[in-house]
């Protein structure tokens, strides 16, 4: 007899299973039974079935938890892979996007951001415009800042002349004066983006100059007339003049290039694996901390033809020889967070900024011609001699190429030189401008140096580090300082017409003009002199780059000054995904997690079902067990009887 459960069509319920038999065997049925039409009704024959429905209780559930186990480490290790491996991805390769992002700004791209500096100087003003992506949401990184191309491929930059500071008897013009400089930025920046896109106007130089009444004049113009006619984001500490003495003017700005540089080359970057130039770094305010290891950054050389420049990272708390010592030193140390968020410290740096003005290669040539007039005009006063005052009896410049002939002017005298061509001799010679003193932890002019661990340190040189090592002796790069001093006395000792020759045979950079290879035997003493013994460089010192870009691209100061002034962004972003996620908790959750909740209700699901027929399973056995005799039983369940019973 064939017991089976009827179902009524009319009445409503879930699904229910009969299972036949005190064991899952081949000839047992499986009936299964959807209370809804009658003509649902089906039933399995084991035998039919695969091999892994006749299995045992505890296969089952084995095979079944590992199943869950298996789609859940799918779930974490690939699916969430997916979804977080193309940040990873990014972040791996964004050096190689720095150096091939030459393509034009996607300006359809929604989700890009804008910003505007205009660099006011005595000369002129410059405009750059950048632009980065949204934020990624973690507050431990920074924007991705970056110059904005045009359709040309070409970085968005704008010049005017003169300088605004010329403006200041007709402060009422200035808003007109940058007039064509925010007509180029509105055009390249979408329309739409506009009232979110920062503008700052940052007036070094030549507005410093000026006395504080008309500086706030021309700023007040500004700061009027621009919000009438353009819908940049510009608030009134936007407009500003870099102030304070020269020297602080300075500083700010070293600050700022040295944030750009060190942005540029990614040193503010998180660790990645193997990461092999780190330091331990202590962090200003909490030096009573464990320290933080983090990516080394790097120091910035910068020789102009009036000044030199030198900033780095000092990540040790430094100890000051007196109480005078470290008044000095509070002016050339700067302590800042680039973090958006103040309580957090992993991007908080102190950097050593200074710059030498007189220290320039040209400044420093001039500096070098006056000692010379007035060594000349003394001896010749003392000792009844004719040193310099005609060509036949000229003063021999260890400084100048061998037999080069040169004239200095000054205050009504005339000096006539010629070359000797030493470049030892011309070392010692003008080492008296550095200026040292035998204090410590001192450079130039007797200046506070906080010290440098060279050995796990990196600097680049830019401006004349760059020129006196690549445009004649074409070893621009990595500096190695045998080498240079080598082709520097080659040079030297090269007779003028030599050089000539070779120079119109096209055999030096195309920068490289007469002027250059006149005094690029001074030069070259001259940076050597300052590096080595002015900032006290050691002469083994190996990880010295000069260049003039970094990844093919030449970076402002403006780039580490709109970094650091748009630090507090990405908390915009960060609050609005909290916004987001707190409000629309359920209908905010994306395809792919909506995807992956699916996935995980089926599995529990199934393997609920999968338990749930397991126990019915042993529930019937046991009850049809208790029943009906094993002969009745094996006969209604069609199984042949043994030889004995039949």
């Amino acid at each position: 007899m064939q017991s089976m459960i009827s179902a009524d069509s009319q009445v409503k319920s879930f699904f229910t299973w009969t299972v036949w038999g005190p064991e899952w065997r081949c000839g047992h049925k499986f009936c299964i039974s959807c209370l809804f039409p009658a003509s649902w009704h089906f039933s399995l024959s084991p035998s039919a079935c695969p091999r892994p429905l006749n299995t045992t209780y505890r296969q089952l559930t084995a095979a079944a938890l590992l199943t869950v186990l298996i789609s859940l480490l799918y779930i974490l290790l690939v699916l969430d892979r997916n979804r977080w491996g193309r940040f990873y991805q990014d972040k791996g390769n964004r050096y190689l996007t720095k150096l091939i992002d030459m393509e034009a700004t996607d300006i359809k791209n929604p989700y890009l951001n804008y910003g505007v500096v205009i660099d006011c100087g005595s000369s002129g003003s410059r405009l750059f415009v950048y632009c980065w992506p949204r934020h990624n949401g973690n507050p431990h990184d920074l924007l991705d800042i970056k110059q904005m191309r045009g359709k040309n491929r070409q970085p968005v930059v704008m010049k005017i002349k003169p300088g605004i500071s010329d403006l200041a008897s007709t402060p009422e013009k200035s808003s007109d004066y940058l007039a064509p400089l925010l007509n180029f930025a509105a055009d390249h920046i979408p329309h739409s983006k506009h009232q979110e896109t920062p503008l700052y106007i940052l007036c070094t130089a030549g507005m410093r100059i000026l006395p504080e009444n008309q500086q706030n004049a021309i700023l007040e113009d500004l700061r009027t007339d621009i919000p009438l006619h353009y819908d940049f984001l510009f608030a009134d500490s936007h407009a500003e003049v870099i102030s304070g003495k020269q020297e602080e003017c300075f500083f700010i700005v070293g600050v700022y290039a040295w944030i750009g540089i060190n942005f540029v080359l990614g040193r503010f970057d998180h660790i990645s694996a193997g990461e092999d130039s780190v330091v331990e770094v202590n962090v200003p305010g909490t030096e009573t901390q464990a320290s933080v290891v983090r990516k080394r950054t790097t120091g910035v050389l910068d020789m102009g033809g009036v000044s030199t420049q030198i900033a780095y990272e000092v990540p040790k708390t430094v100890s000051f020889a007196s109480s005078q010592q470290e008044e000095v030193a509070k002016s050339l140390l700067a302590e800042f967070n680039l973090g958006c968020d103040a309580h957090h410290t992993e991007h908080v740096y102190r950097v050593y900024v200074t710059t030498f003005l007189g220290f320039g290669g040209n400044a420093a040539r001039q500096r070098y011609e006056e000692q010379i007039v007035y060594k000349t005009t003394l001896t010749n006063r003392l000792l009844g001699q004719k040193t310099g005052t005609t060509e036949e009896i000229p003063y021999l410049d260890p400084c100048l190429p061998l037999d080069i002939k040169d004239e200095i002017h000054q205050d009504g005298r005339t000096v006539y030189l010629r070359g000797l061509g030493d470049f030892d001799w011309c070392r010692e010679v003008i080492s008296p401008l550095l200026n040292k003193t035998n204090e410590t932890s001192t450079s130039l002019s007797g200046v506070y140096q906080p010290p440098v661990d060279y050995k796990n340190s990196e600097f680049y040189g830019f401006s004349e580090f760059f020129y006196c090592t690549e445009d004649v002796l074409r070893m621009g790069g990595h500096y190695n300082v045998a080498k240079f001093m080598k082709a520097a006395k080659d040079y030297c000792a090269t007779k003028w017409t030599v050089l000539k020759e070779r120079y119109d045979r096209g055999l030096y950079s195309s920068h490289a003009d007469l002027h250059r290879l006149k005094y690029q035997c001074f030069k070259s003493a001259w940076m050597h002199a300052v590096l080595h013994h002015g900032f006290s460089f050691p002469v083994n010192y190996t990880n010295l780059k000069t260049a003039q870009l970094v990844y093919d691209k030449e970076v402002q100061w403006t780039l580490g000054a709109i970094l650091y002034r748009t630090r507090y962004l990405p908390l915009r972003d960060i609050q609005q995904d909290t916004f987001k996620g707190s409000h629309t908790h359920w209908r905010g959750f994306s395809f792919v997690y909506n995807h992956y909740l699916f996935f995980v209700c089926f599995l529990v699901v199934l393997l609920s079902i999968l338990l749930y027929l397991l126990r019915l399973r042993r529930i019937h056995s046991r009850m049809l067990h208790n029943a009906m005799p094993a002969s009745l039983w094996m006969a209604e369940g069609g199984l042949p009887q043994s030889s004995e019973v039949s």
